[in-house]
């Protein structure tokens, strides 16, 4: 697959932005900091799984003084084109595909498939467990709209758990009421826990041989899914976690918070059956989060039978020369990549004959050449 046009409308500090050129292999946006270059990965990005990587309000990537941003997308994929519409208002969104308003985001993201590399992603070793938790939602969202659904609704039993618990602590509800949401987090949770699992069992098997490429063989990597109920493949997931929440109902409702659950989950990535994120030298978390980056290319293309369109996002000058060499490799003739870069000075891997050159400068874009 791969985006063949882009147009926006007061998105960030773009008026108007239409890219009806652009290449399906190599398309490289050159620019100083602050003039818009990452501003075009974002809404790639939210034509894709409609989310940002900056910012969890939608009104914030409204152009300064506007009401509403359009973002407009045309997707090859499966020998079919794909007209993606994403109106984004100052409370919530609306989306259409080839015209056809969709109710549920979960019914838009997934038309476009995309793998976002960012200077943030070589965080993902050693960052916090919510960065490995979101890494996980985003690229299960992609390919399984019903995971996307479970997850939501997961998310807003939680909401009203919580709110429950405050309100018994202050003696305003009883702690009868709690039953009902437990039931409900307890189904959701049990869905969004398996097909976690199951997904991580699948990246494992792709990151894994890409890691034994990049160290020449010398590592194993090796993933392994925390979850806080201590649920294992073989037992109800949602009984077991019903049974964990009976157990930490006081401990819940003194704190206010629900404290088991996917919610709370990790994963823990490992080099030699060391934990990277502990263990690990600096040079073994950025391999390891670039296989893990690599492993989630072919992992998509195993799901839906397309690579998807790689975003690279000032991430170049953060990898050595032998990292971009197998970043180079693994994208091949296969992937359409977006490139970022303040400089294309060492770029010459990337600058093939089919590579489109655009200057950003002011929230202002020309193609050069």
């Amino acid at each position: 697959m791969w985006l063949k046009a882009l147009e926006l409308r007061d998105f960030r500090n773009y008026e108007s932005l239409q890219l009806f050129d652009l290449s399906p292999r190599v398309n490289i946006f050159v620019g100083q900091n602050a003039q818009g270059k990452t501003n075009v990965i974002e809404s790639v990005l939210m034509l894709a799984v409609a989310k940002s990587h900056r910012t969890n309000r939608d009104a914030e990537m409204i152009r300064f003084g506007g009401e509403t941003a359009l973002l407009q997308g045309m997707v090859e994929r499966d020998n079919r084109t794909y007209k993606l519409d994403l109106h984004l208002l100052q409370k919530g969104k609306k989306s259409r595909v080839n015209g056809v308003e969709k109710r549920k985001m979960s019914d838009f993201v997934g038309h476009l498939n995309v793998v976002l590399f960012a200077p943030e992603d070589l965080q993902l070793i050693k960052g916090g467990p919510q960065t490995r938790r979101r890494f996980l939602d985003v690229e299960i969202g992609q390919v399984s709209p019903q995971y996307l659904y479970n997850l939501s609704q997961y998310q807003k039993v939680l909401l009203q758990r919580n709110t429950l618990l405050k309100e018994i602590a202050k003696k305003e509800k009883t702690e009868e009421l709690l039953s009902i949401w437990d039931e409900q987090l307890c189904v959701y949770g049990a869905k969004v826990l398996q097909k976690r699992f199951e997904f991580v069992d699948k990246l494992e098997g792709f990151a894994r041989d890409i890691h034994s490429r990049i160290s020449g063989g010398k590592e194993l990597l090796s993933f392994r899914y925390v979850n806080s109920f201590d649920w294992t493949e073989g037992q109800d997931a949602a009984d077991r976690f019903f049974q964990t929440l009976q157990s930490k109902r006081r401990l819940d409702i003194l704190r206010g918070t629900t404290s088991v659950g996917p919610h709370r989950d990790d994963l823990e990535v490992r080099i030699d059956e060391r934990e990277v994120h502990t263990y690990g030298s600096q040079g073994q978390q950025r391999t390891a989060s670039l296989s893990m980056k690599l492993a989630e290319i072919e992992l998509i293309k195993a799901e839906v039978g397309e690579y998807p369109v790689l975003l690279l996002d000032d991430v170049l000058s953060e990898l050595d020369s032998e990292r971009q060499l197998h970043l180079v490799e693994s994208m091949g003739e296969r992937v359409q990549t977006l490139i970022t870069t303040t400089s294309t000075y060492g770029l010459e891997q990337f600058m093939q004959e089919e590579a489109h050159v655009y200057r950003v400068d002011h929230g202002a874009m020309s193609r050069e050449g």
